[in-house]
């Protein structure tokens, strides 16, 4: 692909991008930094062929599975740094022009079953590709859920069963589940709190915890609950946190409901306490180019950045928690 055509990519992800990730301090966060230590990058990625760091699964190693948006891939980085493409998605016969908000093909969530399986989403504007994708080791990628060619398929999220995948569809503000065996997904919650309402950005991050599914909604600045009833229904979403501009994915941080949020456009990181208050972690001066998504093993945090707007570094950031948050 020519220089010209990645920088005209790059500075379209800018513009429609600069609408919603907003570039402020988010309300109500404090200036005061908790106990990080040996904050550093772990690994670079290449801007040129738009390896763009989305989303996180972590391998019980340290390893780290990656999806490189731009560049339709799925990587992997070694606890020493080393980073080695497990496969790239076929691109859209139209080159995912219609690609809802953005206008390029690009993968997104990523999560890892216990056996090892990767299973990734994949947007491209079109019918035969949008979709769940499942990648076992030593096999080529596989569709295995299709999804609306108009939505967004965004965030991903596995159940405590490791049975059933939560999808977020940042575009049509719904959540859809399917089984990991794949198949017909299911709207599983449609509720206003899920919608863009920008008209970029709605329904993002999710994760299952405690009873419940929790989604970010970037245009909304949110973080909500949705618990799960018997029989797989959605209950009624609760909103657990506000004023949160630009938020991403994020992970819990295993003490109670307490989160660590990527906020993309204000290129911080966050941790958000059960009652709301929230204080930055993380942010510009530690390397972060427009955190996409957090992950957390043990007192070792990792953060992807996708350089979507800075356009300079993306990267993978690792700090150690000394201590509790």
């Amino acid at each position: 692909m020519s220089k010209r055509r990645i920088s005209t990519t790059m500075a379209a992800v800018a513009v429609a991008a600069a609408a919603a990730l907003a570039s402020a301090v988010p309300a109500g966060a404090t200036s005061v930094r908790e106990p990080l230590t040996d904050v550093r990058i772990a690994a670079h990625f290449d801007l040129s062929s738009k390896q763009l760091p989305e989303n996180i699964a972590l391998s019980p190693d340290g390893t780290a599975a990656v999806t490189l948006a731009g560049s339709r891939q799925v990587a992997q980085v070694s606890p020493r740094g080393t980073t080695r493409v497990l496969a790239t998605l076929p691109a859209p016969a139209d080159g995912g022009v219609n690609t809802p908000a953005l206008g390029f093909p690009l993968t997104t969530g990523l999560v890892r079953a216990p056996d090892g399986t990767l299973y990734v989403l994949y947007a491209t504007g079109t019918a035969d590709l949008t979709g769940l994708w499942r990648l076992r080791p030593g096999q080529a990628p596989q569709r295995i859920a299709a999804l609306p060619a108009d939505g967004l398929p965004n965030g991903l999220a596995l159940d405590g069963s490791g049975k059933r995948l939560y999808i977020t569809d940042s575009a049509l503000g719904t959540v859809w589940t399917v089984p990991v065996t794949g198949g017909t997904p299911t709207a599983w919650s449609t509720a206003p709190e899920l919608a863009p309402t920008s008209g970029f950005i709605g329904a993002n991050g999710a994760k299952v915890h405690d009873g419940a599914l929790w989604v970010t909604n970037l245009d909304q600045g949110t973080l909500v609950r949705i618990p799960i009833r018997s029989g797989n229904r959605a209950g009624t979403p609760q909103v657990k946190a506000s004023g949160l501009p630009g938020i991403d994915d994020f992970t819990f941080t295993g003490r109670g409901d307490g989160v660590l949020a990527a906020l993309n456009g204000p290129n911080t990181v966050v941790h958000i306490r059960p009652d709301g208050t929230r204080t930055t972690v993380l942010d510009a001066a530690d390397g972060l180019q427009n955190p996409t998504s957090v992950a957390l093993r043990g007192k070792e945090v990792y953060v992807p950045s996708a350089a979507y707007t800075t356009a300079t570094d993306p990267n993978l950031l690792r700090a150690r928690v000394r201590g509790h948050l």
